[in-house]
């Protein structure tokens, strides 16, 4: 299981859900002085930035992943900026000629001397911060529900999509379980649907990576959210080793405020799946 060739004749597809309630507008909890909404934006854009590096090559980029960017606060609906708003899946190659817009950002690199200089880079966005409302989660889990459903039976042989939830956590439609757990259900002939969530939250507590229990978790929400998590498959846990993290066939697919380089690393396992063909 989990182990079909992702390629451009048998691609897979990503649903990324984002929460833009009112409360992301709080700092998330680790010191960094960062609101929830933008660590999230930010991890979000820096992902699909070294996902369309990764599957580029000489012609041009190429259609490995179909990507579904959701947002749920105000309402529930398509959460890419630009020429792509109001896009579901959009292939690959659009998501990586069609940015909303190029910011200016610093970026420290060796000086060759020993130092770092400040360099000014050109960062891509497609997700802006939003903060409104409040947390229809369970909707936003039968959205994907919806969207991998219809991918599914175009794609039977796929290497399973993959569904990542970045929220603070505080649903307020309902226990968003029995939605998830029907998303979970939903099969390729290579296995069950994947759902991962990063939780941002204002909570201090120390991070935490790829639990393989709740007991370390500071909070209902973090325990809510890790409850209905996938287990990581095999392979995906070989990587997160490799990574630094310790891992057991316990441990699934939640993230707990980590650092912003641990959050663009949390969501590229998800991309690590097999060779790209």
């Amino acid at each position: 299981m989990y182990s079909t060739e992702i390629s451009r004749s048998n691609p897979t597809c990503f649903v990324f859900l984002i929460d833009q309630s009112a409360s992301m507008q709080d700092n998330i909890g680790s010191g960094e002085g960062q609101r929830k909404c933008d660590v999230v934006a930010d991890s979000l854009n820096r992902l699909l930035s070294e996902l369309c590096i990764k599957c580029a090559k000489e012609e041009g980029v190429r259609n490995y992943f179909y990507v579904a960017v959701i947002g749920y606060g105000s309402n529930v609906g398509p959460a890419l900026a630009g020429r792509l708003a109001g896009r579901e899946l959009v292939p690959l190659s659009e998501i990586a000629s069609t940015p909303a817009r190029l910011e200016a950002r610093v970026r420290k690199i060796s000086d060759g001397a020993g130092g770092l200089a400040d360099v000014e880079v050109k960062f891509p966005v497609w997700v802006d911060p939003i903060a409104s409302g409040g947390t229809p989660m369970s909707q936003a889990l039968t959205r994907a529900q919806s969207i991998v459903s219809a991918w599914l039976d175009e794609h039977p042989t796929c290497f399973p999509p993959v569904v990542l939830n970045l929220s603070d956590g505080e649903s307020t439609d309902g226990d968003p379980t029995a939605a998830a757990t029907a998303l979970r259900e939903l099969a390729s002939t290579d296995g069950s649907t994947l759902l991962f969530n990063l939780h941002v939250s204002s909570d201090a507590s120390p991070a935490v990576s790829f639990a393989d229990g709740d007991d370390a978790l500071p909070n209902q929400h973090a325990k809510l959210l890790f409850g209905f998590s996938s287990p990581l498959p095999e392979h995906m846990r070989t990587y997160a080793q490799q990574q630094g993290y310790k891992v057991s066939d316990r441990t699934r697919g939640f993230v707990f405020n980590s650092d912003l380089s641990s959050v663009v690393q949390f969501l590229d396992i998800g991309t690590r799946a097999t060779d790209l063909r």
